[in-house]
């Protein structure tokens, strides 16, 4: 075995392969100069220059090093990619390589628990979002008569419709179909709030809300998730001069997902559809207004699958979150700057993100055991509907973080992992700068990476480095959780602690296998060559022997070739303290 050190022109040594040789030369990445780190230090080392070594200081150091292509301009397709070391190392027991796996689309959805409960919510939402951004490609906000349709928020254009009154709507009745096709409502203004209009369908079935209860109701949009989404991301546009955000609760919505689809994929809470934004004179269609369409009451099955009061009050709260951020985000983004949506994987994260909130709001009235059936649970029971997405999909991407591109899916990927992901580093983002980070996203008129490095203030691959490092360094095991950087950790979310109580709770199923998902796998001499996406990260350990003053690490394509500079090929380090 040969001791590869930092002055060494190149390397040869013994792959585990029997009778196979590992030769690289030196190609520094930057930084060109041996990287010596304190324990809980971090680096970011840049290949984009044409490099493909780095040389890490040895004498028993251990290190965690996180590949990643920083970028949401590549070609999504999986990347050939080899991390090996300049010395043969011991492989330690670490599991089997998930890059083999793929992306998360309907492969991975196959690879999940058959039933979801909200597939078929987010089967919809995917094509809403695909159909209003081939809208705004097509100019339909920018045709004649779009002008009025602007943000108005004075006043005097304010029109309330008079309690009990009585309005035509058109509503989406095929959101599985090919095409798209309406029905004409009748529905009632039956409450009339400071920020919520809450119409109810003519035709709705017997059994749902009493008076009182539709009321409370009603005030529970208007006084407490409305104000969620709103100090959070801003006030929603006011292109009818009402005030307010219409919520339609209509049968239509109820027969949108055939009961068939209820028993395995779930059901749609409730949408929100862009061409609402589009004039009449481009769209006879839209309703020219800030709706959000949702289910309501039907115990006895009549429309679709059976809906109890139970039902709506569980899922549609966090559906109306996670769709009034959508409906701000597209109108701040191409009705009111006039450009195109934000990107899939950011709009999705900040809506799940808007969902979270939910949960927070109530974590903050209720900290510590209180208001919990059970207390050990980390959530009290008040939360538990807004929590669901961001504990489940972040999970699953943890288990995929080479395969679930954050930077690079899009709603038509009807996959969660990716989801998970677009939650955690929005989340990140937010515990770093602040929650006024999510404003400042949702206003443009910046788009992708570069609204992100823009609203953080930083170069977006490092930004990435220490999401990537986070993931893994915050609380760490048995050390303070101040033990890694300030930029390696979260605040709002203990990562570990959330994943290993969802492992705990959910009797070992398939799709919840590890109390960590995060794995590790070791680096050694062995070259073979592994896939990852560009937009996702890996994790691997080098473990330096103690009698080697260094050792390099070669990061390259196959055959040693250096990965295009586009790419924005790099390594996230973080040098892990003893007993990690």
């Amino acid at each position: 075995m040969l001791v590869a050190v930092a002055a060494t022109a190149c390397y040869k040594l013994e792959s585990t392969a029997p009778g196979a040789t590992l030769n690289f030369k030196s190609n520094p990445c930057t930084p060109a100069d041996t990287v010596r780190l304190a324990v809980a230090q971090t680096v970011r080392v840049d290949c984009s220059n044409g490099g493909t070594t780095v040389t890490f200081g040895g004498a028993g150091a251990s290190y965690l090093i996180v590949p990643e292509f920083a970028t949401d301009q590549a070609v999504f397709q999986f990347v050939d990619y080899a991390v090996d070391s300049g010395l043969a190392l011991a492989v330690s027991a670490s599991g089997v390589k998930a890059s083999a796996r793929v992306r998360g689309g309907a492969g991975l959805a196959a690879a999940l628990a058959p039933t979801r409960p909200t597939a078929a919510q987010r089967v919809a939402d995917g094509r809403l979002r695909a159909r209003g951004r081939q809208l705004a490609m097509s100019g339909a906000f920018r045709a004649s008569g779009v002008a009025g349709l602007r943000a108005v928020q004075g006043p005097a254009r304010v029109t309330v419709p008079a309690q009990g009154s009585v309005r035509s709507f058109q509503v989406l009745s095929n959101l599985f179909g090919t095409s798209n096709t309406w029905a004409t409502v009748a529905a009632q203004l039956a409450y009339v709030g400071s920020n919520i209009l809450l119409y109810v369908d003519t035709l709705a079935p017997a059994g749902g809300f009493t008076p009182t209860q539709l009321q409370s109701y009603g005030q529970y949009f208007d006084q407490t998730l409305f104000p969620i989404d709103t100090t959070a991301f801003g006030a929603p546009t006011d292109i009818d001069g009402n005030g307010h955000v219409i919520v339609l609760m209509s049968n239509v919505v109820n027969a949108d997902t055939p009961a068939s689809v209820c028993t395995t994929q779930g059901y749609v809470a409730g949408f929100f559809n862009e061409e609402d934004f589009t004039p009449a004179s481009v769209d006879p269609n839209s309703n020219q207004g800030e709706i959000f369409y949702t289910i309501l009451p039907d115990p006895a099955g009549q429309l679709s699958c059976a809906h109890s009061l139970a039902d709506l009050e569980s899922s549609v709260p966090p559906t109306f979150l996670h769709e009034l951020q959508h409906l701000i985000n597209f109108a701040q983004h191409v009705v009111v700057n006039g450009g195109q949506p934000l990107s899939s994987w950011l709009d999705e994260g900040m809506s799940i993100a808007a969902e979270e909130l939910g949960s927070i709001h109530y974590e903050q009235q209720c900290p510590g055991t209180a208001c919990r059936t059970n207390p050990t649970q980390l959530f009290p029971d008040s939360s538990q509907p807004f929590v669901q997405d961001f504990l489940y999909d972040s999970y699953q991407y943890a288990l995929l973080p080479d395969t679930a591109s954050i930077l690079l899916e899009n709603d038509a990927d009807q996959g969660f992992s990716w989801r998970g992901g677009a939650w955690l580093l929005v989340r990140w983002l937010a515990d770093q700068k602040g929650s006024g980070v999510l404003r400042q996203l949702e206003q443009g008129p910046d788009d992708g990476v570069a609204a992100l490095a823009q609203a953080m203030g930083e170069p977006f691959p490092q930004l990435f480095a220490d999401f990537g490092l986070a993931l893994y360094t915050d609380s760490l095991p048995g050390l303070a959780r101040t033990t890694a950087p300030v930029a390696n950790r979260f605040v709002t979310r203990n990562l570990r602690q959330m994943w290993a109580r969802l492992y705990a709770t959910s009797g070992g199923t398939t799709d919840i296998p590890l109390a960590m998902p995060l794995q590790i796998f070791s680096i050694t001499s062995d070259t073979t060559s592994y896939v990852i996406y560009p937009g996702t990260v890996t994790y691997l350990r080098l473990d330096t022997p103690t009698n080697a003053a260094a050792v390099s690490v070669q990061f390259a394509g196959p055959g040693g070739v250096a990965f295009p500079g586009g790419l924005q090929p790099q390594l996230a380090v973080f040098r892990l303290p003893p007993g990690q």
